[in-house]
């Protein structure tokens, strides 16, 4: 476990230089599409560096509010603020904020910069589905992760992919508001830029490779959490059960989006399944690894 964890904090770090790497080459190919030059990759680093700023203090709050969810009252959730004590108490953590998503579907994530500025999410799904023990288990998963500190670079990457997403979509917007007109420095005669069509090719691809950087590092993170949860449980059937009952419920969790689907237990967006001929491609960017991969795992321990 304790290499896992190791192996983790290295691919924290590459997957947060790489999330800057594309977002630099894509404000070179902001500046070789609109004639913006040097000027485009300043400004795209410039957006970056302020969303992050931004996600690193308020990842927490960005999370809960796209998932729509709301405090969980005390009085009204009392078993849930009493699993969730326990397990703080068993492993040295301060207990995070907890909230309640209404959604029929049962799932549940973990987010903040840090333990002490953390927060757990349930869905009503989640407490109606699930008994005592299976609830601990997960809830024991998603405090691990904030014991892990997978929640600072799970959280910065919602907002990461989301800067990528949005620079490509603006330089799109601008070659077409300009009529795909570019700097003609650089050109050959006959107008083409060969830098331009590097650029244009960048922007449709650069989506794609953070959503897949985002998937590789989330599925490690999962399996190190269940490993972990065990650990704080010490009782691997409680969350065993948990997520056979997970895999065996087919609702599909509306509170999620392709931007935040990493942060919870059990990939809430549809396609998890495909077993077609794009099947291997699609795999790619399951942000979890397959449950029947991590109940093997659990029972082995």
């Amino acid at each position: 476990m304790f290499e896992l964890i190791s192996s983790n904090k290295r691919r924290s770090v590459l997957l947060l230089v790489g999330f800057v790497v594309i977002v630099v080459l894509i404000g070179t190919a902001i500046g070789q599409l609109t004639g913006l030059g040097w000027m485009g990759t300043l400004v795209a680093t410039v957006i970056a560096a302020v969303m992050a700023f931004v996600s690193y203090w308020k990842s927490d709050s960005i999370a809960l509010a796209v998932s729509r969810a709301k405090p969980a009252e005390p009085g009204d959730y009392q078993r849930l603020h009493n699993l969730v004590e326990g397990l703080c108490i068993a492993g040295g953590l301060p207990k995070p904020r907890v909230y309640v998503i209404d959604d029929p579907a049962p799932n549940a994530f973990a987010t903040g910069r840090d333990p002490k500025h953390a927060a757990i999410a349930v869905t009503t799904g989640l407490l109606e589905k699930l008994n005592r023990v299976e609830l601990e288990g997960v809830l024991a998963h998603e405090l691990s992760h904030i014991r892990n500190y997978d929640i600072l670079v799970s959280t910065l990457a919602v907002t990461l992919v989301g800067a990528v997403a949005l620079l490509t979509d603006t330089a799109i917007r601008l070659m077409w508001w300009n009529g795909g007109r570019v700097s003609r420095e650089g050109d050959r005669g006959d107008g083409f830029n060969p830098l331009a069509l590097v650029g244009f090719v960048l922007l449709i691809v650069a989506p794609i490779i953070a959503k897949a950087m985002q998937a590789t590092v989330s599925r490690r993170r999962e399996t190190l959490a269940d490993v972990s949860a065990c650990e704080l449980t010490r009782y691997p059937p409680g969350l065993i059960s948990a997520l056979e009952k997970l895999r065996d419920d087919t609702t599909v969790t509306h509170s999620a989006s392709t931007a935040t689907a990493h942060l919870w237990i059990e990939q809430p967006m549809s396609g998890v399944g495909d077993r077609g001929r794009l099947g291997s491609f699609h795999k790619m960017f399951n942000t979890h690894p397959p449950l029947d991969e991590r109940i093997a795992l659990l029972r082995e321990l």
